[in-house]
């Protein structure tokens, strides 16, 4: 189970240092910059694939955290 729990860790880490950063090109707004915090804005290909993979890992390892509780 700790085994299991560290590996997922791990692997939650790296994921999450992938995953571009949704505030890319809004560091003016503090400033009164642009107004294109709002904006819809879709992700695809592997930017979809890491973000299903980042809610993967992170539900697995809340799971697995409450079973280990119980045990």
């Amino acid at each position: 189970m700790e085994t299991a729990l560290l590996v997922i860790s791990i692997l939650l880490i790296i994921i999450v240092l992938l995953q571009s950063g949704k505030a890319e090109g809004n560091q003016g707004i503090i400033f009164g910059g642009s107004g294109e915090l709002f904006r819809e804005r879709k992700e695809r290909g592997s930017e979809l694939f890491i973000s299903r993979l980042t809610l993967l890992l992170g539900l697995s390892f809340f799971v697995i955290c409450l079973v280990a509780s119980f045990m």
